[in-house]
């Protein structure tokens, strides 16, 4: 999986994609993807993301879970959202991961394979920005649930309100805080919406951490960022 920064060339990076795709669903995912740099976050479709898994190492753990919520630096689309629940394909579910999110054995038997939601969320991500909080999870563990059911992965542009809320952090510390090294606080997500008062939801659960994520990156950018604030300056 390519490492991306945010000086990836985008556009050229999603062509270069396109070509190469053999799987018409991320083909098509590539093609209509945002790639403009100097399009402005307000003029931006987006979509939040999160993830439930079985752990947190993505080269043996797996998806359990997905959420999704589409919106824009003005509007959330809560009717839109989208959340599944799927079946891990090469191990259960543990007890510590079960008191995480709570999705029980039960419902994971009952899942589907994630090959079954893979056409509805490339279709749900297609042209839009995905927007996640802590993007290591959602990039590498969709490639590899992708690449273990087509032979092909995904890369993507992200914007990671982690990532802002550390600039944001590091902006307020001064040269001074980071001279003595003072402590930046929590940059999880719970605690990272306590600083623009921002609601209290369940933790864990994949629809209403996406949902957390996209009221946080709209507080996020009415804070700290311009209306009018070019891709480039937000996303990896």
């Amino acid at each position: 999986m390519n490492n991306s920064s945010s000086h990836q060339d985008w556009a050229m990076r999603y062509s270069q994609l396109a070509i190469r795709s053999n799987d018409d669903r991320i083909k098509q995912f590539y093609q209509a993807a945002i790639s403009d740099g100097d399009q402005p976050i307000n003029q931006t479709p987006l979509v939040a993301l999160d993830f439930e898994t079985t752990g947190l190492n993505y080269e043996s753990d797996e998806i359990v879970s997905v959420g999704l919520v589409p919106f824009t630096t003005e509007r959330i689309y809560c009717r839109e959202s989208k959340h599944w629940v799927v079946q891990p394909a090469r191990q259960s579910l543990d007890e510590q991961s079960i008191i995480i999110h709570g999705i029980t054995h039960s419902q994971v038997d009952g899942a589907p394979d994630f090959s079954a939601v893979i056409e509805p969320l490339l279709s749900a991500l297609k042209g839009r920005i995905i927007v996640v909080h802590f993007a290591a999870i959602e990039r590498h563990f969709l490639f590899n649930a992708l690449y273990q059911r087509l032979q092909e992965g995904l890369e993507f542009a992200v914007i990671d309100t982690m990532v802002l809320e550390k600039r944001a952090l590091q902006a307020k510390q001064g040269l001074l805080g980071r001279l003595f090294k003072s402590r930046l606080g929590s940059l999880r997500l719970f605690d990272s919406r306590l600083r623009y008062s921002l609601p209290s939801y369940q933790n864990h659960n994949a629809l209403t951490d996406a949902l957390a994520t996209a009221e946080l990156l709209q507080a996020q950018l009415s804070y700290h960022y311009r209306s009018d604030t070019p891709l480039s300056e937000l996303w990896l």
